[in-house]
């Protein structure tokens, strides 16, 4: 079984590292996170395409096997995380 990918795209902020936080402790085994500190670009300038593609408006920002999560306009919703597939290990 393929794993879940959880794409966390932050700002490099201490509001985004208490985000990344609880997205990695509510992770189980069958997820990949995979942080994009936008702030700092990556070399192959993926995260600033994936943010585009997925609409990131504002960080801390959480996508889910490619889907971007209504879950982070005024921080993270825990709630709307799980119900999205963070931490399921089916």
């Amino acid at each position: 079984m393929a794993k879940r990918l959880i794409e966390v795209f932050t700002a490099g902020c201490r509001v985004c590292e208490g985000a990344v936080q609880q997205v990695k402790d509510l992770a189980c085994d069958n997820c990949e996170v995979v942080v994009y500190d936008l702030n700092k670009k990556c070399d192959t300038l993926e995260c600033e395409a994936k943010a585009k593609a997925y609409g990131v408006k504002s960080v801390p920002a959480v996508a889910i096997n490619g889907k971007l999560v209504d879950c982070c306009n005024n921080g993270i919703d825990i709630d709307a995380l799980k119900a999205a597939g963070l931490g399921q290990c089916q």
